[in-house]
């Protein structure tokens, strides 16, 4: 058997160059999927090296009910936390205690470095970028000097490796520090590396004189926000942290030892790198799906092309096991060679991952690709079993070949493979159920937000493949009735070569189906997504042009935070009527048992917040949308919060107008019914930097979803809340030119002025930078279907060597033969092209009834309609060319003896 597969294969691999190539890439998207999500893991978790390497234990202020002292570790009546929030303490207190070798204070601040040129620096994929005091005692620092020296005067600075790198930074270089109240120009004078590092954990960091941070964080003389602790010899950091929590008691503090927090971070990171790796792997489950329709497709049509054959090594005594082995092995063939070609394919798909979401803000470049045999063999084995189980379909049916079978000239549909056909198809539809059931119960289930529209399209898309698979096995139903048209059509425009073409369409419909399925499944994909960004798009667009009232908008280049006084620079242009800053953060809903820790503004110590690289709790406790836990030790509700000093002069909101004021907040309608929240009730918000108790005063929606989806408060509120929150956007009312305000905040170097439709345009884009991938595993899926066709198409022209030369022979053009051809890939088009947007289109229809989102409508760009026929057409067409001339070009003789 396997001297008649390499030979089936050595005479057969002309017309499986196309499915090689389909496999190729199916392999390739695995491959990829695989390196990227090695890489993204190494990039956020690779760099395990910490900034308080040296020290022992660390004394952080308490966020209640996280951290591994939440988990049992901390003993009875010590305050569990984990967080990082504004301290209230002083090294000097810690120093005094019995154990303690050395304390020094650490605070972090968030930051934007830009660099040599204007370009700002991307801090790795998970992190972000903090300035931090420079340690001077030895026996703390873990910042290694690699150039220059250490920062002495206010004004002069130490980066990290990698920020020199993206910045094009060297000692004696001019930056710019973005803070969220200011701007700064500093002196590069050194450059460091943590345990040999160019990056910490945490993400980049830029080291400044303590009083220069100290200032920059807003804190008292003598106090920080964190501490680092030195155990004295013969003190083990275990001891040391009891110790620190016995003396610490009564404080707001958390004592832990260093390597706990470094394990709990690393940890934290190295599941970001696996969720981001898995989100990518589903995606690329579109284009595997794919290719097993793509192998499979070949492979059923190489089995009908060789039904005599196989009939006649029955009737010599194959037994059907045999039959099988040898498609099998045939099947092994194509997987090994087209694994070997997609493996090395892979490295440059995650090189094209890795490009698109560095366009997204998520760069992943840090880590390194990886070259062992985890990254080589997996997706070759993959690769290998993908086409054995494509195959399984075709060979039962080689199998069940009768040696009657080798008298017959062709093979047609019995009525018993209709009715299993029927029943087969039948079956998928009820399994797509594996993907609407989920997506039914998360719609019912869970309350509105992304996470919710995201869990419903995944689980939605993969009923619809399966949909499709299903309208695939009925596709030859479909294909009779259709070929008549088509063929009417044909004898209207070529005459005979016409009425041949609809006779040979409608006697054998499983030739022509099984081309268009594999288009059917790449159309579906197209439609539905192009469509999803389409309508979002457009939606967007459409509200935010509603929402915006002001005149011009000034936002950070690439989404970078803008400083608070950037305002205040605009305020000051001739002709501005008004100039808003709208800040961003995340806050706790406290629980109502929990309520009472703080009233409108207060900011105690202990209460306050994180810097860069440290998000709020608020943050990674969950989504809008969850609902506020009643109970004591659930976890908080997060509240995305935005601050502003007016609304009206620049924005339109729906409901009634309402100005922000001190101690009280503006709910969305979604976020009140998620809440079960009234008008009137009080609420307290616990933010980075401080807790505010607020009353509800008003109900608002932004149409937009993209200016305050959820809060809306005063920003003195926001401020108290979290002293960090950046600037995203200035929104200025007025008639003063765009020129103008550029000079006005040109010491800015991020800051980019636009009108209200370009902002618009560009906030609209922002929230579908993701899509730029799902665009590229869409394409790469819609190529593997054209190359599925194309081979599919060829196979069925070569079927019919004797048929065509038999034309010639009672005289036949080649030119007739070629139209012959070209009709009956007509028909493939439109049978691809109609069930596959029909697929696309109920795709929609799906999302937009399990989501509700006004976001999601059921329409069909037309633009996407021609370029998916197009491409269709053109790839037919070409592949269609040279089988159709040499079949037309057999001898008679050779054609009697096909």
């Amino acid at each position: 058997m396997w001297l008649i597969a390499r030979r089936t294969f050595a005479g057969e691999w002309s017309r499986l160059l196309a499915t090689v190539f389909a496999m190729l890439l199916s392999v390739g998207l695995m491959s990829g999927t695989l390196h990227f999500a090695l890489r993204a893991q190494a990039a956020v978790s690779g760099s395990d090296a910490a900034e308080y390497a040296r020290a022992d234990v660390l004394v952080l202020p308490a966020v209640p009910g996280s951290g591994p002292e939440a988990d049992g570790d901390a003993p009875a009546g010590e305050p569990a936390a984990a967080g990082r929030r504004d301290g209230g303490i002083g090294p000097a207190r810690v120093a005094a205690v019995s154990g303690v070798a050395a304390a020094a204070g650490d605070a972090s601040v968030p930051v934007t470095v830009v660099g040599t040129g204007g370009t700002s620096v991307v801090p790795p994929a998970g992190g972000g970028t903090s300035l931090r005091p420079w340690i001077a005692d030895p026996r703390l620092n873990a910042y290694d000097l690699v150039a220059g020296r250490a920062p002495a005067a206010d004004g002069e600075v130490a980066v990290i490796r990698h920020v020199a790198e993206a910045g094009d930074l060297a000692v004696g270089s001019t930056a710019t520090l973005l803070l969220a109240q200011e701007t700064r120009k500093v002196t590069v004078v050194g450059v460091v590396t943590v345990e040999g590092l160019g990056t910490v954990t945490s993400g980049d960091v830029v080291l400044a004189p303590p009083e220069t941070v100290r200032r920059a964080a807003g804190l008292p003389e003598g106090v920080w926000r964190s501490l680092w602790v030195k155990a004295a010899p013969g003190v083990t950091a275990t001891a040391l942290r009891d110790t620190l929590r016995s003396s610490l008691a009564a404080g707001p503090f958390s004592v832990l030892t260093a390597a706990d927090v470094r394990a709990e971070e690393s940890g934290e990171l190295a599941g970001m790198g696996v969720s981001l790796g898995g989100a990518v792997g589903m995606l690329a489950i579109g284009g595997v799906f794919v290719g097993l329709f793509v192998v499979s497709n070949t492979f059923g049509a190489l089995v009908r092309q060789r039904t005599r054959q196989l009939a006649l090594l029955a009737a010599i005594g194959a037994r059907p096991r045999q039959i099988k082995r040898l498609v099998r092995l045939e099947a092994l063939a194509v997987g090994v060679v087209a694994s070997a070609g997609g493996v090395p394919v892979g490295y440059g798909i995650s090189q094209v991952l890795t490009w698109l979401l560095a366009r997204d803000g998520l760069d992943v470049s840090a880590g390194e690709t990886r070259f062992g045999w985890v990254a080589v063999a997996v997706p070759f084995v993959l690769g290998v079993l993908t086409a054995q189980l494509a195959v399984r379909r075709p060979a039962r049916r080689a199998a069940g070949v009768a040696p009657i079978e080798a008298l017959r000239s062709a093979a047609a549909d019995t009525a018993g493979r209709a009715r299993g056909r029927l029943l087969g198809a039948l079956g998928v539809f009820a399994l797509s159920w594996i993907g609407f059931g989920p997506a039914m119960g998360i719609a019912a289930a869970e309350p509105p937000g992304v996470d919710r529209t995201m869990g419903i399209m995944i689980m939605t898309l993969l009923g619809a493949m399966l949909c499709v698979s299903a309208l695939a096995m009925l596709a030859p139903f479909f294909a009779g009735p259709l070929g008549g048209l088509v063929g009417r059509l044909a004898v209207l425009v070529s005459g005979e070569p016409g009425r041949l073409a609809r006779a040979t369409i409608t006697r054998n419909p499983t030739r022509v189906s099984s081309a268009a399925a594999s288009l059917m499944l790449g159309v579906m994909m197209v439609v539905s997504m192009g469509s999803l960004a389409s309508s979002v798009r457009d939606r967007f667009l459409e509200a935010g042009d509603a929402a915006v009232t002001a005149d011009h908008v000034i936002i950070g280049a690439g989404g970078i935070p803008l400083p608070s006084d950037v305002a205040a620079l605009a305020a000051r242009v001739p002709g501005v009527t008004a100039a808003v800053g709208l800040t961003r953060t995340y806050a706790d809903v406290v629980p109502p048992a929990r309520e009472g820790n703080g009233g409108a503004g207060e900011s105690p110590a202990g209460k306050g917040g994180g810097g860069a690289g440290e998000p709020s709790a608020a943050k990674e406790s969950g989504e809008a949308g969850e609902p506020v836990a009643g109970e004591e030790g659930e976890t908080p509700a997060a509240l995305e919060v935005v601050g502003a000093s007016r609304i009206e002069p620049v924005l339109r909101f729906g409901g009634r107008p309402w100005e922000p004021k001190p101690g009280e907040i503006a709910l969305s309608s979604s976020a009140m019914e998620a809440r079960g929240v009234r008008v009137g009730e009080r609420i307290t918000l616990r933010g980075p930097s401080g807790e505010a108790t607020l009353t509800v005063a008003h109900r608002y929606h932004d149409p937009s979803h993209l200016i305050a989806d959820q809060a809306l408060v005063h920003s003195s509120v926001a401020t108290a809340l979290d002293r960090d929150a950046p600037t995203t956007a200035v929104f200025v009312r007025g008639t003063a030119s765009a020129a103008a305000l550029e000079r006005a905040v040109a010491e800015v170097p991020v800051a980019r002025v636009q009108d209200r439709p370009s902002y618009v345009r560009e906030a609209a884009g922002s929230m579908l930078r993701g899509l730029d991938l799902i665009h590229g595993f869409v394409g790469m899926a819609l190529l593997i279907s054209l190359f599925g066709m194309a081979t599919t198409i060829s196979l069925g022209v070569s079927e019919r060597t004797r048929e065509f030369g038999m034309l010639g022979a009672v005289g036949t053009t080649m030119r007739q033969i070629r139209s012959i051809v070209r009709w009956e890939a007509a028909t493939v088009v439109l049978l691809g092209v109609l069930l596959g947007t029909g697929a696309g289109v109920g795709t929609m229809a799906l999302l937009d009834g399990f989501t509700g989102s006004s976001f999601i409508r059921v329409a069909v760009p037309p633009w996407l309609l021609v370029l998916v026929v197009g491409a269709a057409v053109l790839v037919t067409f070409a592949t269609t060319a040279l089988p159709a001339r040499r079949a037309a070009a057999v001898p008679v003789l050779d054609a009697t003896k096909a």
